[in-house]
């Protein structure tokens, strides 16, 4: 299952079940989480997951679910952790993907990711090779890492085995992440970026993009997800309106004119993805 638009479920804290099963019936088909309770409520996705397939017959099966493994530097020390941490870095992620299993109430994942690479390459990669083990074992459908923004990071892991996904900040703030977001076109690995809207809002202001929305009759956030969709990003939608959740997966349905080619060029070349 390739998803196109992934709905992202950090902050939502107690409101999770509730957003995620919303998410789900305005048509998303991908959920993405961690097992990190300073951000995120994955018992809860699991709890929504389980209401959808009660409730509704939406089925696991239906569901494009990735979760993360969460170093201690990314975890709030005064919750429960999801793993021991004193236990090598092997045992830790084994440990935090047994608790998303039964967390997500699921018996595999479609996609398990490092949420951050570790202090040191080593250590990385030891987390790496723990990944590689479950897809091999047939319990995980892809890999990838988070907060990966160094080119060299992806080709160390791939001395292992090819890196399936990354899902970075897309922002002004970082150049929208040109040189890691091309590596991955050039590389087939699917880029996932987050902060795709609230990240720039200058971006979403611009007058090209504000031409392309008029054209195109939808709104500046339903272009620019549409303008990098089509350049092969998957983008996070963490909304908690309803309304939003449509027009967010109607974006898959807009087509973009001739008429607009000037306007587009422009973007795509402001964004790096011409």
């Amino acid at each position: 299952m390739a998803a196109k638009l992934i709905y992202g479920t950090a902050w939502k804290k107690q409101e999770t079940t509730k957003l995620v099963v919303q998410a789900v019936l305005s048509g998303f088909k991908a959920i993405d989480t961690a097992a990190q309770l300073k951000h995120y409520r994955e018992d809860l996705v699991g709890e929504a997951l389980q209401e959808l397939q009660d409730k509704h017959g939406i089925k696991r099966e239906a569901i494009f679910l990735q979760t993360k493994y969460t170093p201690i530097g990314g975890q709030d020390p005064t919750k429960p952790l999801p793993y021991n941490p004193t236990d090598p870095i092997q045992e830790q992620v084994k440990s935090s993907f047994q608790t998303s299993l039964s967390n997500l109430r699921t018996t595999y994942l479609d996609s398990y990711i490092l949420h951050s690479p570790l202090h040191t390459l080593d250590l990385t990669l030891e987390a790496w090779r723990v990944l590689i083990a479950l897809q091999d074992e047939g319990k995980v459908h892809k890999i990838g890492l988070s907060n990966a923004y160094d080119v060299s990071l992806l080709k160390a892991l791939e001395a292992e085995r090819q890196v399936q996904v990354v899902q970075n900040r897309w922002y002004e703030g970082n150049n929208w992440d040109r040189d890691v977001c091309k590596y991955c076109r050039d590389n087939g690995i699917q880029y996932q970026s987050f902060w795709t809207l609230t990240g720039s809002p200058r971006l979403l202001a611009h007058p090209d993009l504000i031409a392309i929305k008029e054209f195109a009759e939808c709104t500046a956030p339903q272009a620019l997800y549409r303008i990098v969709q089509l350049a092969g990003i998957t983008p996070l939608s963490g909304t908690t309106k309803g309304e939003h959740m449509k027009e967010d997966v109607a974006v898959e349905h807009i087509a973009f004119g001739e008429e607009l080619s000037s306007h587009l060029h422009s973007i795509r070349n402001l964004i790096g993805v011409s």
